[in-house]
C-alpha cells in the first residue's frame, strides 16, 4: 500500500519577491484577538515559532539573539538602571533577559494584545518564564497612551514592537517619542526596533524612525544584530538617549563582572555592533 508523505511547510513573503520557509511539525495553536491573528507553531530546525498576522516574531532556536541585544546594550552602559518600560514585548522575552539584573527595581510591561502573552505563557515558557517575576507590573494596554504625560519616570524604556503596521504602528510617529523622552529620566535611555536596512521597505522604516529619534535625542546611534529567521538577517536597534553615549560611556569591565552568561552578546560584540557598513551609514545620514 503507498502511503502519500505529507509535508507540512509554513512560508513567510519577507517581501514581494522573496520567500522565507520552515518545515512545520505540527501547527500547535490558532487564534484570533481583537487585534490580530496568532499562531504557534513546531518546526523542525527553529522548534517553536511565534508567527503574528503571518510574519515570524520569535523562534526558539534565534530568539536569544534579539533579546540580549535589547537589553544588555542599554543596561551595560547604565549599570545604575532601576525602573523600565517595556511597550509590546508579549512573548516576555525582553522581561527574561531584564530580570537577570539584580539591580532592577522595577519592569512596567505594557502590550496592547493580553492574548499574545497569555499563549506565549502556555506554548512559549522559554520566553515567558519571568512575566511572574515580583518587580513585573503587566499592563493590557495602548502604550502609546501610557506614556502619554509621564515625565521623569523611567531610567530605560525599550520598544519592542511589530514592524510598523497594524498594532505597532504608533510607536514609530514623533509624537510617542517626544513622550518617550519625557518620561525618562536624566540619564535615560530608549531602545527602539527599528527595522533592517536591505529590503526597501524595511529601510524605509529604519530611516524615518531613526531620523525622528535623531531629532529629539541629544544622542542617536543605530546598531546591528544579525537575526537568521528576520528578512534579510540584518537587522537594526536605534539607541537614543539624552546624556549616555553607548561606547563612549560603556564600561566593559563593569559589565563582565556581572558574570551574566550570554550566547550571542558580549562587550567586544557591543563595540562592534555600532560599527555600521557603508551602505547603511549612508542610508542614516
Amino acid at each position: 500500500m503507498n502511503i502519500m508523505n505529507m509535508e507540512l511547510w509554513y512560508t513567510e513573503n519577507q517581501t514581494d519577491n522573496v520567500k522565507f520557509s520552515m518545515k512545520v511539525k505540527e501547527h500547535i495553536y490558532s487564534g484570533q484577538s481583537d487585534f490580530q491573528k496568532i499562531d504557534v507553531l513546531d518546526t523542525y530546525e527553529f522548534g517553536k515559532v511565534l508567527v503574528i498576522d503571518n510574519w515570524t516574531m520569535i523562534t526558539e532556536k534565534d530568539e536569544f539573539i534579539y533579546h540580549e541585544m535589547i537589553t544588555h546594550v542599554p543596561m551595560s552602559v547604565n549599570p545604575t538602571i532601576k525602573n523600565v518600560l517595556v511597550i509590546g514585548a508579549g512573548d516576555g522575552g525582553t522581561v527574561r533577559e531584564l530580570t537577570r539584573y539584580n539591580t532592577i527595581e522595577k519592569i512596567d510591561m505594557v502590550e496592547i494584545d493580553k492574548m499574545v502573552v497569555d499563549v506565549a505563557k502556555e506554548y512559549l515558557p522559554f520566553t515567558s518564564n519571568k512575566l511572574d517575576d515580583t518587580r513585573v507590573n503587566l499592563y493590557f494596554e495602548d502604550g502609546i497612551k501610557f506614556v502619554k504625560g509621564k515625565e521623569n519616570l523611567y531610567d530605560l524604556i525599550i520598544v519592542d514592537s511589530t514592524d510598523p503596521i497594524g498594532p505597532g504602528e504608533g510607536l514609530f510617529t514623533k509624537e510617542f517619542y517626544t513622550d518617550c523622552y519625557n518620561a525618562l529620566t536624566e540619564k535615560g535611555i530608549l531602545i527602539n526596533q527599528c527595522e533592517s536596512p536591505y529590503y526597501p521597505n524595511n529601510a524605509r522604516e529604519m530611516t524615518r524612525s531613526f531620523s525622528k529619534l535623531n531629532e529629539i535625542f541629544n544622542i542617536c546611534e543605530a546598531y546591528q544584530y544579525h537575526m537568521p529567521t528576520y528578512a534579510s538577517g540584518h537587522w537594526i536597534f536605534c539607541f537614543a538617549s539624552k546624556e549616555l553615549h553607548p561606547t563612549k560611556d560603556f564600561n566593559a569591565t563593569k559589565w563582565n563582572e556581572l558574570g551574566l552568561a550570554t550566547k550571542y552578546y558580549n562587550t567586544d560584540l557591543h563595540l562592534g555592533a555600532f560599527a555600521l557598513p557603508n551602505y547603511v551609514k549612508d542610508l542614516l545620514k
